[in-house]
């Protein structure tokens, strides 16, 4: 078996939109050095101060080298059928994959990180950088920050390795069952495989135990894995993966309960990697108010901070269909619930009565809707046999959700949230448990 130790410089930290500024890459068979190939890349674009600082290498010192389509071919040749060994090996393959691909090559290695592969055989260090695993190790490493200096040390260190009994330790890296290679450089293999293979969300935290992201799953370790299946070259996926150090996970009864703990969690923890997620909930609500002439009115607004509306919803639309409901049934103004503007069929002519006679069938309207909202619960498995998991709607709102043991017979809604967790309501979850209803009848238990 022979292996490529690579190590290349570049002008930024992910493939995307940055470039190379040179590689090194040594042959080894095992026991020695076959081979040695470096060069200077001109990455077609300026070299940040701080990393010319950093590496030594200038905009002047590549501005006469070859670009990376010049030596594609040869750089290619040289990795072609050979283990891909680096130290943080993704970041490395990365960028030459993705600068291959942009030359026309598709190219796919087996990859070894000396990174985990140290942890495995010396687990004990404090810090697996390459530079102080090699001041730990004793190994001398020589133009610190240029490829040709940091490949070499990562051969020593690679050597090191062998001796020190690593062998197994690779053949099992590099089997394709085995997700070592592609997990982030600082999360622990052992992580991953302790998740359960059941519903529930899950939390990958920074260096200092930082919540960056939470994640629902139906399985969490097929979830789990699934994001590191892959290693993309934008920037956000290089960061993500270079600040996730440990996952957490909680597991739960249903796929629908992990739903919702994770958009609860999502909004209490607003971690940095959400973007998608973090929905701004309750955008309109329905608002009752009396006017100068003494008619109860009837509004859809944007939220109030210091407001307490009826009823809230997430999209505008949701709040008119319900109002025009309201005003159809039971003969109220239009132009007193503000939808005239907003009418695009004829509006019904409605004679207004005086005050008193009018405010009375607002009262009728909201209190007949207030009792057609509905309370149900959804009863599902629980996270073991001796449970079941619950969701219960409250009067058309979330309430809360939990766990009830098998052997107890919930008869009264009292009873039964004594048993629950308490969670805020949304319009996001409340679609969720509204749509899961519809599509599973069969769990859903209607309370009064």
């Amino acid at each position: 078996m022979k292996y490529a130790i690579v190590d290349i410089e570049t002008t930024g930290g992910y493939a995307s939109s940055h470039g190379i500024t040179e590689i090194a890459i040594f042959v080894h068979d095992g026991e020695k050095i076959l081979e040695r190939f470096e060069t200077l890349v001109n990455p077609g674009m300026e070299i940040p101060y701080y990393i010319q600082v950093m590496t030594g290498i200038t905009n002047e010192m590549v501005s006469d080298a070859p670009k990376f389509g010049e030596v594609a071919e040869l750089v290619f040749d040289k990795l072609k059928d050979k283990v891909f060994v680096a130290h943080n090996v993704n970041f490395d393959y990365s960028f030459l994959k993705h600068h291959f691909l942009e030359t026309g090559h598709e190219f796919f290695a087996k990859k070894l990180c000396t990174v985990r592969l140290t942890r495995k055989v010396f687990p004990n260090l404090a810090s697996y950088s390459l530079g102080n695993i090699c001041r730990s190790l004793q190994i001398q490493i020589e133009n610190r920050h240029r490829a040709g200096g940091d490949a070499a040390a990562t051969v020593k260190l690679f050597e090191l390795l062998l001796n020190n009994n690593a062998q197994p330790h690779i053949e099992q890296f590099l089997k394709k069952t085995s997700r070592e290679q592609s997990l982030p450089i600082h999360l622990p293999r052992e992580q991953v495989e302790q998740l359960p293979g059941k519903p529930g969300v899950y939390y990958f935290r920074d260096q200092k135990g930082k919540i960056i992201y939470v994640g629902k799953a139906k399985n969490l370790r097929h979830r789990v894995s699934s994001h590191f299946t892959h290693n993309g070259s934008g920037r956000q996926r290089q960061e993500f993966l270079r600040n996730v150090y440990q996952i957490n996970f909680q597991v739960c009864g249903s796929e629908l309960m992990a739903a919702v703990l994770e958009d609860n969690e999502i909004k209490k923890h607003w971690p940095k990697y959400n973007t998608s997620q973090k929905r701004l909930e309750f955008q309109y609500g329905l608002y009752r108010f009396e006017d100068r002439r003494g008619y109860i009115r009837l509004a859809i607004e944007r939220k109030r901070k210091h407001l307490q509306p009826v009823y809230t919803f997430g999209m505008l639309w949701e709040g008119y269909r319900l109002l025009w409901n309201m005003i159809e049934k039971h003969q109220l103004s239009p132009e007193l619930c503000f939808v005239e503007k907003n009418a695009k069929t004829v509006l019904p002519q409605i004679t207004v009565e005086e005050p008193i006679e009018y405010n009375r069938k607002v009262a009728t309207a909201l209190e007949v809707f207030e009792k057609e909202l509905p309370s149900f619960a959804i009863m599902d498995q629980g996270r073991d046999e001796g449970e079941r998991s619950c969701l219960l709607i409250e009067k058309g709102k979330f309430f809360g959700m939990g766990y009830i043991p098998t052997d107890i017979q919930i008869m009264d809604l009292d009873t039964l949230k004594e048993f629950l967790t308490p969670y805020s309501d949304n319009d996001y979850i409340r679609g969720l448990i509204y749509r899961h209803a519809e599509n599973y009848p069969q769990l859903r238990v209607p309370l009064s």
